[in-house]
């Protein structure tokens, strides 16, 4: 006989992924998804699909302390957002002693780009894109010099986070960030597959399959003895 809490979850399951089995396998590799809008110190619409930076923080520190996880795979399809907060979440990756793979699909744009390559290896598929482009703000800004100053060190941490974690050079980070006439009404650049790998900014073309392999190649260097 099915219990009350068995049948109540199988409802739930139904309810929200359209069946009533849910596998959960054992893994040692931990997932982490970076979709939508990297959610900062400012809540965003409900209809907008984020992710909270104050939810990701604690599951990376929860990945470095577990022992039962060997590897953490991130996986990215998001516009941007909150340059603080994607570079908060950048940071704690880069400074895992776990080894970590990033695999970017559909897009790993603006503040997304600094994500992808804080992991040990970066991957990212034929059809996917990245977007490098200066840092923007919206809403009301203050035309002052204290506000472009402070534009201009929070763009210099940015390239200096992706250059210390990339094979890209400065000079050419600044360049695909800058360029015209690529971008409707914008500047930038649009880097699709290969072309990102091309610029070294992703290391490599591939898709889970490579992701999973070059993690468990990492975590099986990294035993002890």
């Amino acid at each position: 006989m099915v219990s009350v809490e068995t049948a109540k979850e199988r409802a739930d399951n139904v309810r929200e992924l359209g069946t009533p089995e849910v596998p959960t396998p054992k893994s040692r590799i931990f997932c982490l998804p970076i979709i939508g809008q990297v959610e900062g110190h400012i809540v965003l619409p409900s209809q907008n699909k984020t992710t909270k930076y104050e939810h990701v923080l604690p599951q990376l520190v929860g990945v470095e302390e577990s022992p039962d996880v060997t590897g953490l795979l991130v996986l990215l399809n998001t516009v941007g957002g909150d340059v603080e907060a994607g570079l908060a979440i950048a940071e704690l990756i880069a400074s895992m002693s776990k080894p970590v793979v990033s695999l970017v699909l559909g897009g790993g744009h603006s503040i997304g780009v600094p994500i992808a390559v804080a992991a040990d290896w970066s991957f990212i598929t034929d059809t996917a894109t990245v977007t490098v482009h200066p840092i923007r703000l919206a809403g009301t800004v203050l035309g002052v010099p204290q506000t472009y100053e402070y534009l201009e060190k929070m763009q210099d941490r940015v390239i200096r986070f992706v250059v210390g974690n990339s094979k890209i050079s400065e000079e050419k980070f600044r360049e695909l960030m800058f360029r015209t006439g690529e971008l409707a009404n914008d500047i930038g650049t649009v880097l699709v597959g290969k072309e990102a790998v091309e610029v070294g900014l992703i290391d490599e073309v591939g898709g889970l399959e490579q992701a999973v392999a070059k993690l468990k190649a990492l975590a099986g260097s990294t035993k002890p003895g």
